[in-house]
């Protein structure tokens, strides 16, 4: 049986950084983000299918990826499943924003 990329219990992985740190403005943008759509009575998931989407990120993403670029990464993948809005709708945007960046 091979072990899913988030499955690492008994394997060696170096020390844990324990250590308190303030969230930066991305990290707090991502957790409102996540609170309101996996809201328990008005959210469009549950945190279940939160882990699900996560454990599922291709290994690359979910070792190269940090905590919090991980949980944006499965909110993507679920707004796209629960058809709120298409992954033209999200590419388009950030072309969008791209765009203006570039002209700033």
């Amino acid at each position: 049986m091979t072990r899913a990329v988030h499955d690492i219990g008994g394997l060696p992985a170096g020390p844990i950084e324990i250590a308190e740190h303030e969230r930066t403005f991305f990290e707090q943008r991502i957790d409102a983000m996540m609170r309101l759509l996996a809201h328990p009575t008005h959210g469009y998931y549950t945190v279940d299918a939160m882990r699900r989407a996560i454990e599922s990120l291709p290994r690359e993403d979910y070792v190269g990826l940090g905590y919090y670029e991980r949980w944006l990464q499965a909110m993507r993948k679920l707004v796209v499943e629960k058809g709120l809005v298409s992954e033209a709708d999200i590419e388009g945007k950030l072309r969008s924003l791209a765009n203006e960046a570039g002209q700033k």
